[in-house]
Protein backbone atom coordinates (compact mmCIF):
# COMPACT_ATOMS: atom_id res chain seq x y z
CA UNK A 1 0.00 0.00 0.00
CA UNK A 2 0.98 3.77 -0.10
CA UNK A 3 1.22 6.01 2.78
CA UNK A 4 3.75 8.31 3.97
CA UNK A 5 6.59 7.51 5.84
CA UNK A 6 8.90 9.59 8.31
CA UNK A 7 12.76 7.79 8.09
CA UNK A 8 14.55 10.88 10.39
CA UNK A 9 12.45 13.68 12.26
CA UNK A 10 14.93 15.88 11.71
CA UNK A 11 15.04 15.90 8.11
CA UNK A 12 15.00 18.68 6.15
CA UNK A 13 12.27 17.02 4.31
CA UNK A 14 11.33 14.35 6.79
CA UNK A 15 8.24 13.04 4.42
CA UNK A 16 8.06 10.32 2.21
CA UNK A 17 5.36 8.58 -0.19
CA UNK A 18 6.04 4.82 -0.86
CA UNK A 19 5.42 1.76 -0.40
CA UNK A 20 4.84 -0.31 2.65
CA UNK A 21 3.30 -3.39 3.93
CA UNK A 22 0.06 -2.95 4.82
CA UNK A 23 -0.70 -3.86 8.63
CA UNK A 24 -2.44 -6.62 9.67
CA UNK A 25 -5.74 -7.16 12.24
CA UNK A 26 -4.33 -8.09 15.44
CA UNK A 27 -6.47 -8.51 18.87
CA UNK A 28 -8.51 -5.34 19.77
CA UNK A 29 -7.30 -3.34 16.30
CA UNK A 30 -9.53 -4.14 12.94
CA UNK A 31 -8.07 -3.15 9.27
CA UNK A 32 -9.48 -0.24 7.48
CA UNK A 33 -9.50 1.29 4.24
CA UNK A 34 -8.38 4.83 4.67
CA UNK A 35 -11.46 7.16 2.71
CA UNK A 36 -10.52 10.32 4.58
CA UNK A 37 -7.82 10.97 6.61
CA UNK A 38 -7.56 14.67 8.89
CA UNK A 39 -5.30 16.78 10.07
CA UNK A 40 -4.31 18.25 13.64
CA UNK A 41 -1.68 20.50 14.50
CA UNK A 42 -0.25 17.46 16.72
CA UNK A 43 0.93 16.22 13.18
CA UNK A 44 3.24 19.19 12.27
CA UNK A 45 4.74 18.23 15.81
CA UNK A 46 5.01 14.66 15.45
CA UNK A 47 6.71 14.50 11.98
CA UNK A 48 9.61 17.01 13.47
CA UNK A 49 9.67 14.62 16.43
CA UNK A 50 8.40 17.77 18.66
CA UNK A 51 4.88 16.23 20.10
CA UNK A 52 4.64 14.00 23.66
CA UNK A 53 4.16 11.18 21.42
CA UNK A 54 7.08 10.01 19.35
CA UNK A 55 6.86 7.00 17.79
CA UNK A 56 9.99 4.83 16.65
CA UNK A 57 11.32 5.14 13.54
CA UNK A 58 10.01 5.00 10.61
CA UNK A 59 6.90 5.19 11.26
CA UNK A 60 3.74 7.09 9.24
CA UNK A 61 1.95 9.63 11.10
CA UNK A 62 -1.91 10.64 11.07
CA UNK A 63 -4.21 10.64 13.94
CA UNK A 64 -7.31 10.97 12.21
CA UNK A 65 -9.05 8.67 9.78
CA UNK A 66 -12.76 7.61 8.37
CA UNK A 67 -13.02 4.53 6.16
CA UNK A 68 -14.54 1.26 5.41
CA UNK A 69 -13.62 -1.88 7.71
CA UNK A 70 -11.79 -4.50 5.40
CA UNK A 71 -10.66 -6.85 8.28
CA UNK A 72 -12.11 -7.17 11.60
CA UNK A 73 -10.37 -7.55 14.91
CA UNK A 74 -10.17 -11.19 15.64
CA UNK A 75 -13.16 -11.81 17.75
CA UNK A 76 -14.27 -8.17 17.72
CA UNK A 77 -17.04 -6.00 17.17
CA UNK A 78 -16.09 -4.33 14.04
CA UNK A 79 -17.43 -6.42 10.90
CA UNK A 80 -16.32 -5.66 7.02
CA UNK A 81 -18.22 -3.15 5.22
CA UNK A 82 -18.96 -1.18 8.37
CA UNK A 83 -18.26 2.70 7.66
CA UNK A 84 -16.30 4.08 11.35
CA UNK A 85 -14.08 7.10 11.88
CA UNK A 86 -11.51 7.20 14.74
CA UNK A 87 -8.39 8.59 16.33
CA UNK A 88 -5.40 6.63 15.90
CA UNK A 89 -2.46 7.05 17.88
CA UNK A 90 -0.14 7.03 14.04
CA UNK A 91 -0.44 5.17 11.10
CA UNK A 92 -3.22 7.67 9.44
CA UNK A 93 -1.78 9.06 6.60
CA UNK A 94 -1.63 5.70 4.45
CA UNK A 95 -4.57 3.77 2.21
CA UNK A 96 -5.29 1.09 4.58
CA UNK A 97 -4.72 1.64 8.73
CA UNK A 98 -5.16 0.09 12.18
CA UNK A 99 -8.12 1.07 14.06
CA UNK A 100 -8.54 0.33 17.69
CA UNK A 101 -11.98 -0.71 18.61
CA UNK A 102 -12.20 1.13 21.84
CA UNK A 103 -11.72 4.25 19.65
CA UNK A 104 -14.00 3.60 16.83
CA UNK A 105 -17.25 5.85 16.20
CA UNK A 106 -19.90 3.74 13.51
CA UNK A 107 -20.69 6.52 11.36
CA UNK A 108 -24.69 7.20 10.98
CA UNK A 109 -25.60 6.46 7.48
CA UNK A 110 -26.41 10.11 6.21
CA UNK A 111 -22.82 11.44 7.12
CA UNK A 112 -20.53 12.72 4.73
CA UNK A 113 -16.99 10.28 5.09
CA UNK A 114 -15.33 13.67 5.32
CA UNK A 115 -17.30 15.00 8.20
CA UNK A 116 -16.97 11.59 9.67
CA UNK A 117 -12.56 12.21 10.05
CA UNK A 118 -13.33 15.79 11.20
CA UNK A 119 -15.09 14.19 14.15
CA UNK A 120 -13.25 12.07 16.56
CA UNK A 121 -10.24 14.66 17.58
CA UNK A 122 -11.15 18.22 17.39
CA UNK A 123 -15.20 17.76 18.29
CA UNK A 124 -14.60 15.79 21.62
CA UNK A 125 -11.78 17.47 22.53
CA UNK A 126 -14.22 20.90 22.80
CA UNK A 127 -17.04 19.08 23.93
CA UNK A 128 -15.24 17.98 27.38
CA UNK A 129 -13.38 21.07 27.64
CA UNK A 130 -16.79 23.12 27.60
CA UNK A 131 -18.99 20.92 29.91
CA UNK A 132 -16.68 18.79 31.67
CA UNK A 133 -14.24 21.54 32.33
CA UNK A 134 -15.90 24.87 32.61
CA UNK A 135 -18.86 23.18 33.22
CA UNK A 136 -20.51 25.51 30.96
CA UNK A 137 -23.95 26.77 31.70
CA UNK A 138 -26.91 28.06 29.08
CA UNK A 139 -26.44 31.99 29.06
CA UNK A 140 -22.98 32.33 29.76
CA UNK A 141 -20.67 34.01 27.42
CA UNK A 142 -17.67 32.33 25.93
CA UNK A 143 -14.90 33.71 23.75
CA UNK A 144 -13.24 31.35 21.53
CA UNK A 145 -9.91 31.83 19.90
CA UNK A 146 -8.99 30.55 16.67
CA UNK A 147 -12.74 30.21 16.24
CA UNK A 148 -12.72 29.85 12.48
CA UNK A 149 -10.30 26.45 12.66
CA UNK A 150 -11.06 22.93 13.25
CA UNK A 151 -11.34 22.93 16.64
CA UNK A 152 -12.24 26.63 17.71
CA UNK A 153 -15.45 26.11 15.18
CA UNK A 154 -16.37 22.76 17.08
CA UNK A 155 -16.26 25.18 20.01
CA UNK A 156 -18.70 27.48 18.37
CA UNK A 157 -20.53 25.04 17.45
CA UNK A 158 -21.12 22.90 20.94
CA UNK A 159 -21.26 26.21 22.48
CA UNK A 160 -23.91 28.07 20.80
CA UNK A 161 -25.69 24.08 20.49
CA UNK A 162 -25.69 24.56 24.49
CA UNK A 163 -27.57 27.65 24.65
CA UNK A 164 -24.19 29.63 25.71
CA UNK A 165 -23.38 33.19 24.11
CA UNK A 166 -20.24 33.06 21.83
CA UNK A 167 -18.23 35.70 20.73
CA UNK A 168 -15.06 34.38 17.99
CA UNK A 169 -12.14 35.81 17.74
CA UNK A 170 -10.38 35.77 14.74
CA UNK A 171 -8.34 37.03 11.78
CA UNK A 172 -10.55 38.68 9.42
CA UNK A 173 -14.12 39.81 8.00
CA UNK A 174 -14.28 35.81 6.27
CA UNK A 175 -13.22 34.19 9.03
CA UNK A 176 -15.26 35.83 11.29
CA UNK A 177 -18.40 35.48 8.64
CA UNK A 178 -17.41 31.74 9.19
CA UNK A 179 -17.72 31.62 12.66
CA UNK A 180 -21.27 33.58 12.68
CA UNK A 181 -22.21 30.91 10.14
CA UNK A 182 -21.76 27.95 12.72
CA UNK A 183 -23.61 30.01 15.99
CA UNK A 184 -21.27 32.99 17.21
CA UNK A 185 -23.10 35.62 18.07
CA UNK A 186 -20.25 38.25 17.83
CA UNK A 187 -16.44 38.25 16.55
CA UNK A 188 -13.38 40.54 16.71
CA UNK A 189 -10.50 40.47 15.34
CA UNK A 190 -7.54 39.63 16.92
CA UNK A 191 -5.16 41.37 14.69
CA UNK A 192 -6.89 45.27 16.02
CA UNK A 193 -4.83 46.68 18.96
CA UNK A 194 -7.33 46.48 21.63
CA UNK A 195 -9.45 44.05 21.19
CA UNK A 196 -9.70 42.58 24.77
CA UNK A 197 -11.28 46.11 25.21
CA UNK A 198 -13.69 45.51 22.46
CA UNK A 199 -14.88 41.92 24.25
CA UNK A 200 -15.90 43.74 27.33
CA UNK A 201 -17.49 45.97 25.12
CA UNK A 202 -19.67 43.28 24.13
CA UNK A 203 -20.49 41.99 27.40
CA UNK A 204 -21.60 45.24 29.00
CA UNK A 205 -18.11 45.45 30.71
CA UNK A 206 -18.33 41.96 32.80
CA UNK A 207 -16.36 39.72 30.37
CA UNK A 208 -16.29 36.19 28.98
CA UNK A 209 -17.32 33.49 31.73
CA UNK A 210 -15.23 30.89 29.79
CA UNK A 211 -12.02 31.68 27.01
CA UNK A 212 -11.28 28.58 24.67
CA UNK A 213 -7.84 28.86 23.95
CA UNK A 214 -6.46 26.66 21.74
CA UNK A 215 -3.55 29.49 20.57
CA UNK A 216 -1.61 30.01 23.70
CA UNK A 217 1.23 33.06 23.69
CA UNK A 218 0.50 36.57 23.78
CA UNK A 219 -3.45 35.56 23.12
CA UNK A 220 -3.64 33.82 26.46
CA UNK A 221 -2.19 36.58 28.29
CA UNK A 222 -4.58 39.38 26.34
CA UNK A 223 -7.57 36.95 27.53
CA UNK A 224 -6.62 37.44 31.01
CA UNK A 225 -7.22 41.06 30.40
CA UNK A 226 -10.88 40.87 29.59
CA UNK A 227 -12.30 37.29 31.47
CA UNK A 228 -15.06 37.52 33.74
CA UNK A 229 -15.11 37.47 37.29
CA UNK A 230 -14.89 33.16 38.52
CA UNK A 231 -14.04 32.80 34.53
CA UNK A 232 -12.32 29.86 33.16
CA UNK A 233 -9.42 29.73 31.01
CA UNK A 234 -9.65 26.76 29.28
CA UNK A 235 -6.09 25.46 27.83
CA UNK A 236 -6.30 23.41 24.64
CA UNK A 237 -3.33 23.86 22.99
CA UNK A 238 -0.97 26.15 21.26
CA UNK A 239 -1.04 26.86 17.72
CA UNK A 240 1.19 29.73 17.81
CA UNK A 241 3.91 27.31 19.13
CA UNK A 242 4.09 30.35 22.45
CA UNK A 243 3.10 28.42 25.65
CA UNK A 244 1.98 31.41 27.77
CA UNK A 245 4.33 32.68 30.99
CA UNK A 246 0.25 32.80 32.92
CA UNK A 247 0.43 35.50 34.65
CA UNK A 248 -0.95 34.44 38.03
CA UNK A 249 -2.02 37.95 39.94
CA UNK A 250 -4.79 38.31 36.80
CA UNK A 251 -6.36 34.65 37.85
CA UNK A 252 -5.94 35.97 41.28
CA UNK A 253 -7.89 39.66 40.74
CA UNK A 254 -10.40 38.08 38.75
CA UNK A 255 -10.98 34.47 40.81
CA UNK A 256 -10.26 33.14 37.80
CA UNK A 257 -9.17 29.53 36.99
CA UNK A 258 -6.65 28.06 34.30
CA UNK A 259 -7.32 24.82 33.39
CA UNK A 260 -5.51 22.26 30.96
CA UNK A 261 -7.43 20.02 28.67
CA UNK A 262 -6.07 16.88 28.12
CA UNK A 263 -7.93 13.60 27.24
CA UNK A 264 -7.37 9.77 26.45
CA UNK A 265 -9.36 6.76 25.58
CA UNK A 266 -7.64 5.08 28.12
CA UNK A 267 -8.06 7.17 30.99
CA UNK A 268 -11.71 8.51 29.92
CA UNK A 269 -13.12 5.99 28.04
CA UNK A 270 -16.35 6.69 29.75
CA UNK A 271 -16.35 10.05 29.58
CA UNK A 272 -15.54 9.90 25.47
CA UNK A 273 -18.13 7.93 25.33
CA UNK A 274 -20.56 10.37 26.98
CA UNK A 275 -19.61 13.11 24.19
CA UNK A 276 -19.34 11.09 21.33
CA UNK A 277 -22.84 10.22 22.15
CA UNK A 278 -23.91 13.45 22.15
CA UNK A 279 -21.89 15.14 19.51
CA UNK A 280 -23.82 12.66 17.44
CA UNK A 281 -27.37 13.17 18.81
CA UNK A 282 -26.24 17.05 18.05
CA UNK A 283 -25.19 16.47 14.50
CA UNK A 284 -28.72 14.39 13.93
CA UNK A 285 -30.25 17.46 15.50
CA UNK A 286 -28.25 19.49 12.68
CA UNK A 287 -26.74 21.56 15.78
CA UNK A 288 -23.21 20.63 14.29
CA UNK A 289 -22.13 20.62 10.99
CA UNK A 290 -18.36 19.84 10.28
CA UNK A 291 -16.56 22.41 8.09
CA UNK A 292 -14.26 20.03 6.02
CA UNK A 293 -11.33 21.36 3.91
CA UNK A 294 -11.09 18.40 1.01
CA UNK A 295 -9.20 20.38 -1.51
CA UNK A 296 -5.94 17.91 -1.28
CA UNK A 297 -5.55 14.41 -1.77
CA UNK A 298 -3.69 12.03 0.32
CA UNK A 299 -0.98 12.02 -1.74
CA UNK A 300 -0.45 15.94 -1.27
CA UNK A 301 0.17 15.77 2.77
CA UNK A 302 2.72 18.26 2.37
CA UNK A 303 1.07 20.79 0.76
CA UNK A 304 -1.81 20.34 3.27
CA UNK A 305 0.13 20.77 6.23
CA UNK A 306 1.91 24.42 4.69
CA UNK A 307 -1.60 25.29 4.71
CA UNK A 308 -2.62 24.30 8.14
CA UNK A 309 0.70 25.97 9.42
CA UNK A 310 0.39 29.10 7.28
CA UNK A 311 -3.52 29.70 8.32
CA UNK A 312 -4.62 29.02 5.30
CA UNK A 313 -7.62 27.00 6.17
CA UNK A 314 -10.92 27.07 7.55
CA UNK A 315 -12.69 24.06 9.38
CA UNK A 316 -10.46 21.15 8.94
CA UNK A 317 -8.14 20.01 6.25
CA UNK A 318 -9.55 16.49 5.50
CA UNK A 319 -7.42 14.79 2.80
CA UNK A 320 -9.09 12.80 0.30
CA UNK A 321 -8.20 9.09 -0.19
CA UNK A 322 -8.94 5.66 -2.13
CA UNK A 323 -10.94 6.14 -5.50
CA UNK A 324 -11.64 9.11 -6.87
CA UNK A 325 -8.81 11.04 -4.66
Amino acid sequence: MKAWIVEDTRADLPLRWGETPPPAPAPGLALVRVEAAALNFSDLLMVRGKYQVRPPLPFTPGQEVAGTVIAGAPGGRLEPGQRVASKVVWGGFAEQALVSEAMAIAVPDGMDIAAAAALPVVYPTAHIALLHHARLAPGETVLVHAAAGGVGLAAVEIAAAKGARVIACVGGDEKAAIAREHGAAEAVDYRAAGWPERVKELTGGAGPAVVFDSVGGEITEQSLKCIGWGGRLLIVGFSSGAIPAIPGNRLLLRNAAAIGVYWSHERDAALVAAAVSDLLALHAAGKIRPRVDTRFALAELPAALEALQSRRSTGKIVLRAGEGA
